[in-house]
């Protein structure tokens, strides 16, 4: 074989360096992709499994303690369960690199959480980080499950949890390939949320990405914690701030859809939590898109109570323009309240009517509302549930709200007249309702021809009741507007009959009226005085008891009074 020449050898030497160089700098760049990716957390859960070949070594320190742990269990665990020599070992075992001894202070925490209902001393949070944060999949099953054990039963103070640091490796577990692991720190992520510092603090650290995305895991265990947790963190103003700009919107809409009626039950409750603030009504409800209020209104229908009432939560708390409630109106919602109202469920029954009342405000509402059959439904909730303040109060509202409409007659026709009635003579009545059926009846007593169908219901128990609550000025309205009636229907026979049963306190409420402060009082009672006189009994009544006397001076006060005006309006005027 023949030598190289020189020029050859140059050129093979100068290949031979060119080949060192680009395979130092390969080298260079693969120590230097592979640092980038050691450091990122997405292994920080799996880490394990690149020192496979690597077998802790047991410390002679961890020896001992492993053995007096055992003895301990064995001889003192009933006596100090969480002492001061059972804290120092499992100190020792969680901060070891051996995962056996870890599992065994995982293990024993779990048996804890599960077997004794006792407060875990604030000492012991400590052991729970190293646990926590272990390279062992089954550690961190075991760690959290009893983290979320203690959580539930109350046996540690949430905010504590927190403060220890505890926080950062529950919310990287959420990140865990394990769908145990998973479900664990999201459940101790939604326990921890009910406390208002902490939702600062899951905002804070970025926990809400995570969870959004473990909402739509296809583990129902894991789902419905992780929509539990961004149902609690909804609770804050600020986080709803964060849920929005990171999509919950579109995740929660669509798990409205969800065959899990806990999820439904989670994601309707986050929403309606959110559209309590109507600053993101915008976003919920974008022009020509009406996914989420036709969802909702399915929603009503549901076989699971919790759900149909919070969806009506939900639905009241977007109705807070006349454009949505009539697009509500439009999407036949009417129906399905109807049929809720009838519900054996006292939160769905209370939840519907407060719908229907807000729908009701609204004067385009109002004709569509007045129908037979919603009027057949408020007569007989009211009948049914004549002592339940919050059906009885948005009832009323109601009906009084719907006499405004042109179908008043038929209101006027209909169950709720009597139903009303039935609910005034209620000994369980509480004040305020008691005002609003008043002042509903009140109201309807006004229209033209309303006392006629009105009298039908009235008899003695009901004329003594509206007589009593005249008299009682100490409730000023409901005393008003029982007296209102009183005047509206003294023209029907009927009426005039019964009153003559209760003349002498007629006669007192009259004189109270009359020395009123309150000129509204005064002139109410001029004018039924008018009308009573009119009975031959009433009239004499009134001659005995001096009611002469008493208008003269009201007469007298009203002349003082009309003097002082015209001369103040001459002085202004000069």
């Amino acid at each position: 074989m023949g030598q190289l020449c020189g020029r050859c050898m140059q050129l093979l030497w100068d290949f031979v360096a060119f080949v060192q160089r680009m395979c130092s700098d390969l080298v260079h760049s693969i120590k230097e992709c592979l640092t980038l990716i050691s450091q990122c957390c997405c292994l920080k859960q799996n880490s394990y499994k690149a020192r496979q070949l690597y077998k802790p070594i047991l410390q002679p320190h961890e020896r001992v303690t492993a053995q007096e742990f055992l003895q301990h269990i064995e001889t003192g665990f009933e006596m100090s369960p969480l002492g001061k020599d059972t804290l120092e070992a499992l100190r020792t075992l969680s901060f070891s690199e051996n995962p056996g001894l870890q599992q065994s202070a995982a293990l024993y925490y779990l048996h804890m959480s599960q077997h004794m209902n006792v407060p875990l001393p604030v000492e012991h949070l400590e052991p729970f980080y190293a646990l926590l944060r272990s390279a062992d999949l089954e550690v961190q099953q075991m760690s959290s499950l009893s983290l979320v054990n203690f959580l539930l039963e109350g046996n540690i103070d949430k905010d504590l949890v927190v403060q220890m640091g505890l926080l950062e490796p529950i919310l990287d577990l959420l990140e865990s390939e394990d769908p145990t692991v998973q479900c664990n720190s999201c459940a101790c992520t939604m326990t921890l949320a009910v406390s208002e510092s902490n939702r600062e603090a899951i905002g804070a650290a970025r926990g809400v990405t995570p969870l959004l995305s473990l909402a739509n895991s296809y583990d129902p265990r894991v789902q419905q914690n992780a929509v539990g947790a961004i149902l609690n963190l909804t609770q804050s103003e600020k986080i709803q701030q964060v849920l929005c700009k990171e999509g919950a919107l579109p995740v929660l809409a669509l798990l409205l859809e969800s065959p899990d009626s806990e999820v439904q039950y989670y994601s309707c409750a986050a929403l309606s939590n959110v559209a309590a603030n109507a600053q993101h009504h915008e976003a919920m409800l974008r022009p020509g898109n009406k996914f989420l209020l036709r969802t909702l209104i399915s929603l009503l229908s549901s076989s699971t109570d919790k759900v149909s009432s919070q969806a009506c939560v939900c639905l009241r708390n977007l109705a807070t323009s006349a454009d949505i409630q009539a697009e509500m109106v439009a999407e036949d919602v009417l129906p399905k309240l109807c049929s809720l109202l009838a519900s054996g469920s006292k939160d769905v029954r209370r939840a519907s009517i407060a719908l229907l009342w807000i729908l009701s405000q609204h004067p385009h509402n109002q004709d569509t509302l007045a129908c037979t059959e919603l009027l057949q439904s408020l007569g007989m909730l009211l009948s049914a549930h004549k002592t339940d303040p919050v059906i009885v109060g948005h009832t009323a509202c109601i009906i009084k709200n719907l006499s405004l409409s042109k179908n008043r007659q038929r209101i006027i026709e209909s169950p709720c007249v009597q139903g009303l009635f039935q609910t005034m003579i209620s000994t369980d009545i509480e004040e305020e309702s008691l005002h609003y059926v008043t002042s509903c009846l009140a109201e309807l007593a006004k229209q033209e021809g309303a006392t006629l169908h009105m009298v039908q219901w009235i008899d003695e128990p009901l004329t003594k009741c509206l007589v009593r609550l005249a008299g009682q000025l100490e409730h000023t309205e409901s005393a008003f507007q029982a007296a209102s009636i009183i005047q509206h229907m003294i023209g029907h026979e009927k009426m005039m009959l019964l009153l003559k049963h209760h003349i002498r306190e007629a006669e007192a409420c009259l004189k109270n009226f009359l020395t009123h402060q309150d000129i509204r009082f005064q002139q109410l009672g001029i004018s039924t005085f008018c009308r009573l006189q009119e009975d031959p009994e009433f009239s004499l009544a009134f001659r005995k008891s001096q009611m002469a006397k008493l208008l003269e001076q009201v007469r007298l006060q009203t002349e003082e009074t009309q003097e002082l005006l015209r001369a103040a309006i001459c002085h202004k005027d000069s």
